[in-house]
């Protein structure tokens, strides 16, 4: 049995960047808090626990004085900061850079806009942390959007500024772009403003994994469970191909569905560290 690792796969640069930053913490300091999970992935979490990376989450926060807390790349809103300024509190921003731009273009459009005529539209996952962040750069006055049923919630008589989340779908996004476009078209509106925020490697993954997918007999999609990039990455190159199989760790493996495939394919989402998959692999040769 062959088994390859899809080379495209595994932390995007704003997540290593940010694990970087972290164990670069850890050595120097030996304890580290963390406002949420700094990837979605149970197995690096786990990793970085045991060098002393501790979680905690914005009820924690108002609790804590005279600590070092990371911001992790999806960001925080300013009220975080605020927050953490107030009770002497030593930020390590890993917001990833992309994110962050788009955080200040998202704030420059809200406060320059009039506020009575206008609206600022998010195309994102509700509750995600990187939404929160970005509906905190309006005062949370923000309309998020999830679906094309969701646009019923846009005034389409005033103007609309509409940003992405930097990992939606770019096809989800454009087909977004074209019903607001026509709903405001129809009350005589051209007042519409589009910023493609999408993080440019997340708009190719989709394209790389199906090639990958094509390469192979069947795909172990690695992932944690609370990943909304691995659940659509997932999702996606099943529809593809049904011989992908999600697994977090090589525990999930199920080697009855492998059986009579000659070249395993392993891939992941941005969350999913290479040393995870190259475990996977190693584990499936062994037990080939």
């Amino acid at each position: 049995m062959e088994v390859l690792i899809e080379k495209e796969a595994g932390f995007c640069f704003g997540v290593v960047s940010a694990i970087d930053k972290c164990e670069n913490c850890l050595e120097k300091f030996g304890e580290l808090y963390c406002l949420g999970e700094l990837v979605h992935n149970s197995m690096e979490i786990s990793r970085l626990k045991k060098l002393g990376l501790r979680i905690i989450d914005v009820k924690d926060l108002e609790k804590m004085q005279n600590c070092r807390v990371m911001i992790r790349a999806h960001g925080e809103p300013p009220s975080t900061y605020a927050l953490a300024k107030k009770n002497q509190i030593e930020i390590f921003d890993a917001t990833c850079p992309i994110v962050l731009k788009l955080q200040k273009d998202v704030k420059r459009a809200y406060d320059t806009m009039d506020k009575s005529k206008s609206q600022i539209v998010i195309f994102g996952k509700q509750g995600h942390a990187e939404v929160i962040g970005l509906v905190g750069q309006t005062e949370n006055s923000a309309i998020v959007i999830s679906s094309e049923k969701d646009i019923a919630q846009i005034d389409f008589t005033k103007a609309v500024y509409l940003f992405s989340q930097t990992t939606k779908n770019k096809e989800e996004f454009e087909n977004i772009i074209t019903l607001i476009r026509e709903k405001m078209l129809e009350v005589g509106n051209e007042n519409f403003f589009v910023t493609d925020s999408i993080c440019k490697r997340m708009a190719s993954r989709t394209k790389t994994l199906l090639e990958f997918a094509d390469s192979v007999d069947a795909v172990l999609f690695v992932s944690g469970k609370h990943s909304s990039n691995g659940t659509y990455l997932y999702e996606f190159c099943k529809q593809h191909k049904k011989e992908t199989f999600f697994i977090s760790e090589k525990s999930d493996i199920d080697f009855e569905l492998l059986k009579g495939f000659n070249k395993i394919g392993i891939s992941g989402a941005t969350s999913t560290p290479m040393w995870l998959m190259e475990e996977i692999r190693d584990y499936v040769l062994a037990k080939s």
